[in-house]
C-alpha cells in the first residue's frame, strides 16, 4: 500500500471504519485458491485482505498482492461505464454509452459477421482473470448455443496435464499437507511458490523447520532457491535429462524399488535397459550441471523414502514440457516412495472434484464437428494462417473476458497486428482499460471477484469452495454471467442457464455431483475431497487402464504429433537451443507481485518490481562490458525490447531472465516481453512454450 494511501478511498487511509471480517475464495491462482477474510467497511468498501484458517492448506497465509486488494477494487482508474470506440484502434480513444446500447451493438456485430462468414466466424476468449466457474466459464455455453468456434485451453496447463497423466493417469496427486509433518526431503522441482504459490512454501519451510531438506531444481536462483539447502540450476528445458540421469543413478546404486515396481508400474525392466545408456555424463552435457552434482541428489533422493517433489508449471512451458514432466513424475516411481505418508509427487488435483459442469459450460450443446481454435496461437489465428484457421473462415469478432492476450500471449506483434484489424469487431469485457481494452470496439466494465457469487475448485490442495459477494460491484460494472445473458437474450440463444442466477448455477452443479449445497458449502468454509491414505497414494493402484503407473507413455491419448515423442522417459531435444547468432536463452518468469498481466497497475506491485529487468549471469555481463542499470536489446527473428541489467549468480552463463509481464508502456520498443516468446505448439498436441526461448543480447 503506498504510504500516503492516494490510491485508496480516504476511508481506508485513515482507518476510519471498523471492519467486519467476511469470508471469501481467492479467484487468481488455481494452484493456490486461498480461503480469504476481507475486512468489509461498508457495503462499498473493503480493506486488509487476510489469509483464513478455516482452510488449513491456506492455513492464514496469502501473497502480499491480494492482501493488498483494495489497491485494485478501489483503484481510481477502474473501468466505471460501457464506452465505445471513437478514435483509431488501439488509441484509447472512448466515448460513454449506455449498457442497453452497448450490448446491443455486440449482438448486431456478431449477427452481421455471422451472416457474411458464418458463425465460426465468432471466437469468444477468455482464460483465467477469474478462476470461479461460473464467471470464467459461462462464455463456453453462449459459444456452444451459437455454434461460434470452439475453445481449445493451452496457455497455462495442457504440457504438464499431459506429463502427468501419461504416467499416473488423472490429475490428482499426494495430499501437500503431508509434507509438513512427514516428509523428509521436499523437491520443488521447476517453480518459485516465493512468488506464484506462497502456501507451497508455507508448508515447505514447516517441513524443513523440522529438519526436511528442501531442494530447488530452477534454471535461475529464484526467492525459493534462496532458502533451499540445495539449489540446482539446470538449463532451460532439459529437466527431462536430469531426472532420467537420476534413474540412472537409482537403478545402478541400488535405491530402485524393485518389488514396487513390479507391482505398480508397467516396465520396470524395459526403463532399467533403457537408462542404463543415460549416464550423468551425458546428462550434464545437456544440462550444464557436473554429473558429480547429479549423482549427489540422485542418491539424497535415492536414500530418502519420504521424499516428496511438487512438480511446478515452469519446467513443462517448453517445446518437450510434457516429456520433461512425465520423466520427473516417474521418480517417485522408482523408488516407491509412493507408498510412504510424506512420499510421492504433487503436481495438481483439479480432477477430483466431481461437480457437474453441463450448465455452467452448455456441454449439451456441444457439437464436436466445429473448429477448435487454439488460444495461444491467438496471433497467427488473427493475421490468417491457414493452418492456425484450420482452413476455417477468418475470425472477425470477439468477446473477451478474463484475460489480456494483448500483454500475455506470444507473438506479441502478430497479436497487435491482428488485433488492430478494421474488419475484427472487439469487444472487451475488463476491470481497467488493459492493453487488449484499447483494442476494443466496446468496452464493458467487469466485477472484481469480490462483487459477485460464484465457486472455485483448488489444484494445489483438496478444497472445493463457495463464495459470496462481499461489497456491492463499482459503479456501473456487472458480472461475466450477467454480460453473456444479455447478449444470450439479444442473439436468441437458447440454454437453461441463462434464465438462471450464478447461485442457481451452482447449487444445480453440486446437486447432481451429489456434493454439498451452495449455502452449506459457504457455511463450513470449503468441502473437503481429500482422499483416503491408499488412495492418495495410489497403493489401490493408479488412475490408468492396468491400474499401474506407465513408465511407458501412451502419448497416442493426446493426439498431435504423438508419434515423435520418447515412448520411455528421455531428453527429447526439441528446444530452441541456442545459436551463434543467439547465444542466450530466455526464461520469462512471473514476478513476485504481478499474476501475469493482472496487479501491473496496482501501486504496491510497481514499487516492488521498478521496471523490466534482465537478470544475467556476471560472466555474461563483463563480455557484454555491462554493469548493473545499464541497457540492454534483447531480441530474436519475432522482436525486441529495451531492458536493464541485474548480475546474478545462481544461472548458468547463456541464460537470462526477465521477471514480470510488464505492460508495454515501459519498455521503448512498445511492446511486452512476449515479443519473444514463441506461438510454436508444444508436443504432442499445443501448449504455451513461455520458457523456450533463445534471443541474441545487445549492449546499448
Amino acid at each position: 500500500m503506498p504510504p500516503d494511501g492516494s490510491a485508496l478511498p480516504s476511508k481506508i487511509a485513515s482507518g476510519a471504519n471498523k471492519p467486519t471480517l467476511v469470508a471469501s475464495v481467492c479467484p487468481h491462482d488455481c494452484t493456490s485458491t486461498c480461503a480469504l477474510e476481507v475486512e468489509r467497511l461498508d457495503a462499498n468498501t473493503i480493506g486488509r485482505v487476510h489469509g483464513s484458517r478455516r482452510n488449513d492448506y491456506t492455513a492464514g497465509v496469502i501473497c502480499e498482492k491480494v492482501a493488498r486488494y483494495a489497491e485494485r477494487v478501489h483503484h481510481p482508474d477502474r473501468l466505471s461505464h460501457p464506452m465505445k470506440r471513437t478514435g483509431p484502434k488501439g488509441s484509447g480513444q472512448f466515448a460513454r454509452i449506455s449498457w442497453d446500447e452497448a450490448l446491443d451493438t455486440v449482438a448486431e456485430q456478431f449477427k452481421l459477421k455471422a451472416a457474411q462468414h458464418g458463425p465460426e466466424t465468432v471466437w469468444p476468449y477468455y482464460y483465467a482473470g477469474t478462476m470461479g466457474l461460473v464467471q470464467r466459464d459461462g462464455i463456453n455455453r453462449l459459444r456452444h448455443a451459437m455454434g461460434y468456434s470452439r475453445w481449445y485451453s493451452t496457455i497455462c496447463v495442457t504440457l504438464s496435464d499431459n506429463g502427468w497423466i501419461a504416467g499416473v493417469g488423472y490429475k490428482r496427486g499426494v495430499d501437500m499437507r503431508e509434507v509438513d509433518e512427514h516428509s523428509d526431503l521436499v523437491v520443488i522441482w521447476g517453480g518459485n511458490p516465493v512468488n506464484t504459490q506462497i502456501n507451497v512454501m508455507h508448508h515447505a519451510m514447516a517441513a524443513r523447520k523440522r529438519g526436511a531438506k528442501l531442494v530447488v531444481i530452477d534454471p535461475y536462483r529464484t526467492g525459493t532457491a534462496e532458502k533451499a539447502d540445495l539449489h540446482l540450476a539446470v538449463r532451460p528445458g532439459t529437466d527431462g535429462a536430469l531426472a532420467v540421469a537420476m534413474m540412472h543413478v537409482l537403478f545402478k546404486e541400488g535405491f530402485a524399488d524393485r518389488d514396487y515396481m513390479r507391482k505398480y508400474a508397467d516396465a520396470p525392466d524395459e526403463l532399467e535397459a533403457h537408462v542404463a545408456t543415460r549416464t550423468p555424463e551425458w546428462a550434464a552435457a545437456i544440462t550444464g550441471l557436473s554429473a558429480e552434482s547429479i549423482v549427489d541428489f540422485a542418491r539424497m533422493y535415492g536414500a530418502t523414502k519420504k521424499s516428496f517433489i511438487r512438480c511446478h508449471h515452469g519446467f513443462s512451458r517448453s517445446r518437450n514440457g510434457a516429456a520433461n514432466m512425465h520423466a520427473v513424475t516417474c521418480l517417485p516411481t522408482v523408488t516407491g516412495a509412493w507408498a510412504q505418508l510424506g512420499g510421492g509427487a504433487l503436481y495438481g488435483h483439479s480432477q477430483m472434484y466431481p461437480v457437474d459442469r453441463t450448465v455452467i459450460d452448455g456441454l449439451d450443446l456441444v457439437d464436436r464437428s466445429i473448429r477448435e481454435l487454439d488460444q495461444s496461437r491467438l496471433g497467427p489465428i488473427l493475421t490468417g494462417d491457414p493452418e492456425a484457421l484450420q482452413g476455417g473462415p477468418p475470425v472477425t469478432a470477439m468477446l473477451i473476458q478474463n484475460t489480456n492476450p494483448a500483454m500475455v500471449c506470444p507473438e506479441l506483434h502478430l497479436v497487435h497486428k491482428g488485433l488492430a484489424r478494421e474488419d475484427l469487431f472487439l469487444c472487451v469485457h475488463e476491470q481497467f482499460m488493459t492493453e487488449t481494452a484499447a483494442f476494443a470496439d466496446i468496452v464493458l466494465p467487469a466485477t472484481t471477484f469480490l462483487e459477485h457469487d460464484d465457486f472455485y475448485t483448488a489444484s494445489g490442495h483438496t478444497f472445493f469452495q463457495v463464495a459470496k459477494k462481499v461489497i456491492e460491484p463499482y459503479a456501473e460494472a456487472r458480472e461475466n454471467h450477467d454480460v453473456i445473458c444479455g447478449l444470450a437474450k439479444r442473439l436468441g440463444a437458447k440454454h437453461r442457464g441463462f434464465d438462471m442466477t450464478p447461485w442457481q448455477i451452482m447449487d444445480d452443479a453440486l446437486r447432481r455431483a451429489g456434493m454439498w449445497d451452495a449455502e452449506t458449502n459457504f457455511r463450513q468454509g470449503g468441502q473437503d475431497f481429500a482422499k483416503p491414505f491408499e488412495t492418495a497414494h495410489f497403493l489401490d493402484g493408479f488412475e490408468t487402464a492396468d491400474r499401474k503407473f506407465h513408465f511407458k507413455a501412451d502419448w497416442k491419448r493426446f493426439g498431435g504429433r504423438w508419434q515423435e515423442m520418447p515412448t520411455l522417459p528421455d531428453h527429447m531435444d526439441v528446444i530452441d537451443k541456442a545459436t551463434p547468432e543467439k547465444p542466450f536463452r530466455l526464461v520469462a518468469a512471473p514476478a513476485r507481485t504481478f499474476l501475469n498481466s493482472t496487479f501491473s497497475e496496482t501501486p504496491g506491485s510497481l514499487k516492488r518490481e521498478r521496471r523490466p529487468t534482465i537478470m544475467m549471469h556476471p560472466d555474461d555481463c563483463a563480455a557484454l562490458g555491462v554493469e548493473e542499470g545499464d541497457r540492454v536489446r534483447l531480441g530474436n527473428e519475432r522482436g525486441e525490447v529495451v531492458v536493464h541489467v541485474l548480475p546474478r549468480q545462481g544461472q548458468q552463463p547463456g541464460v537470462v531472465v526477465v521477471e514480470g509481464i510488464w505492460p508495454r508502456k515501459y519498455f521503448e520498443t512498445g511492446v511486452g516481453i512476449n515479443a519473444l516468446t514463441s506461438a510454436d505448439p508444444g508436443w504432442p498436441n499445443g501448449g504455451a512454450v513461455f520458457h523456450d526461448t533463445a534471443v541474441w543480447v545487445k549492449a546499448g
